[in-house]
């Protein structure tokens, strides 16, 4: 296997985001377990046939907090945040706010959204670098569990 920035950059985005699909389809057919995409899988209404055969759940992040994280360890992974500058954290603003304001009413799809900003005030912080993986994970239970009740007879298949 190689790299998604290898595959962008080899055979391009569309070639990435077909096989992405495929792979979307393939795992539909699966019961009892996570799928964890990139957030551009939500760019292609196909995937969404997929993704609701379960329950999508979308953590919502806020931007300036992704941009740090992501400037942080830099963009070489992440082909459409990856550029040739020294100025790593304007560019990603930059970007990563073009990317949210294109997808924005993907994410909306999902049954479920993850607030992290939500989570940190539950724990009293406004610094969302502070939530830890369990914290978000007990909330996305929680978010579902919410979404089942309100949905009462909800069937993913």
């Amino acid at each position: 296997g190689i790299s998604v920035a290898e595959v962008f950059k080899v055979y391009g985005e569309d070639f990435f985001r077909e096989r992405e699909t495929e792979a979307l389809r393939k795992l539909s057919l699966m019961r009892q377990f996570v799928i964890s995409t990139g957030g551009g899988a939500v760019t292609r209404s196909i995937n969404w046939k997929y993704m609701h055969k379960g329950i999508s759940v979308w953590l919502d992040v806020p931007l300036e907090a992704l941009v740090k994280r992501i400037s942080a360890v830099g963009t070489n992974s992440r082909p459409l945040l990856h550029h040739d500058s020294n100025d790593a954290y304007s560019k990603t603003l930059v970007r990563l706010s073009t990317l949210l304001e294109e997808r924005g009413e993907a994410y909306a799809n999902a049954e479920v959204k993850v607030s992290c900003e939500k989570i940190a005030a539950k724990l009293g912080t406004k610094d969302v670098s502070n939530v830890t993986p369990m914290a978000i994970a007990i909330e996305a239970l929680e978010e579902i569990e919410t979404f089942l009740k309100r949905e009462d007879g909800y069937c993913a298949f």
